[in-house]
């Protein structure tokens, strides 16, 4: 019989090894709810192991979905050097999580495992049971393609084409977490903040957003200045869900993210956590970029939206121009002029 929570536990800690480079010095908070308890023993289980002093933390199930923090959160941070937030991904409560990661980053000493929507089967074989030292290798050629980026154009076979300004907006990968900038779990992509203004074209959304795997119909953003001024598509549940999104605040429907996923085994599918890491794939953000080096966006809301088969062209401050992505293959030269 195959020993589930150890399998899990076996997955949690070199994902905390490798990205939160965890050592048996550290005080671990565990935040987890009852939909995701499993996972969140699984982490616990995996930071006692290797030596840490753990407290695993249900947050109750009244009360749900939160949109601030509890008065009794905060306190805990005083006893943590670690903090994973194993908890249920529902997006009516980003407003809870930007406030929460808000706090944990701002002490400027803690490292967060962010896993908002973490399911046993991520940790059994899936996107955070991963070869970390390959992946790393191809973020390293990412990050050697996009150097010196002015801009960068999008497209998709589905329509997309869309052009972002990144100068000055150096991109940067989540294998590592930093005091200053969590990292997902499962972790995966490269990513960075466009410049707010500098946005514009045609984003068609083929490859899912929180809540919605495959789309049976796209979701076509119009995006000028940076911003997105229409939401349109045929399936008009998903198009409301967008448009209510980009209602949050001011701040919410303008560009916070570009990113890259790299991950081989994460798939596709209504977790937003997970598909905005497959490999292949690239996702764009709106809203909140306070944690993104150079992000100027401050909303309630930060949502990504994920494409298919995309093709990722760079263009260079020196107007050198060079595919990093080609039909959602990877074409990064070794060593680019």
């Amino acid at each position: 019989m195959i020993d589930r929570l150890g399998t899990m536990s076996a997955a949690a800690a070199r994902a905390m090894q490798n990205v939160l480079e965890l050592n048996a010095a550290d005080r671990v908070l565990v935040l987890t709810d009852e939909v995701t308890q499993e996972c969140g023993e699984a982490f616990a289980a995996a930071a006692r192991s290797l030596g840490c002093a753990t407290r695993l933390h249900r947050l109750p199930s009244s009360g749900r979905p939160l949109a601030d923090v509890p008065d009794d959160l905060p306190p805990l941070l005083a006893e943590a050097d670690v903090v994973i937030n194993a908890i249920v991904g529902d997006p009516a409560e980003v407003p809870f999580r930007l406030k929460w990661i808000g706090l944990i980053e701002g002490t400027g000493r803690h490292r967060l495992g962010h896993s908002p929507g973490i399911s046993a089967d991520m940790m059994l074989g899936g996107a955070l049971d991963v070869d970390y030292a390959a992946m790393q290798a191809t973020a390293l050629r990412l990050l050697r393609g996009l150097r010196k980026a002015a801009s960068v154009r999008l497209t998709t076979p589905a329509g997309t084409d869309l052009v972002m300004d990144v100068r000055n907006r150096g991109f940067i990968d989540d294998l590592k977490a930093r005091p200053d900038a969590g990292a997902n779990l499962p972790c995966g992509e490269v990513y960075a903040a466009p410049v707010e203004t500098g946005a514009h074209g045609l984003l068609v959304v083929d490859g899912g957003f929180a809540g919605y795997g495959r789309l049976a119909e796209p979701v076509v953003i119009t995006v000028s200045r940076g911003r997105a001024v229409a939401v349109e598509g045929e399936d008009e549940a998903a198009v409301a869900a967008v448009r209510g999104f980009m209602a949050t605040d001011d701040g919410a429907a303008g560009i916070a993210e570009l990113g890259l996923g790299l991950n081989p085994r994460a798939r596709l599918g209504g977790h937003i956590l997970e598909a905005e890491k497959a490999g292949g794939t690239v996702h764009v953000a709106f809203g909140d970029n306070d944690g993104i080096a150079g992000g100027q966006g401050r909303s309630h809301m930060h949502m990504d939206y994920l494409v298919l088969a995309p093709t990722v062209e760079v263009t260079t401050r020196g107007g050198v121009r060079r595919v990093l992505m080609r039909d959602g293959q990877f074409a990064v030269p070794n060593e680019p002029r």
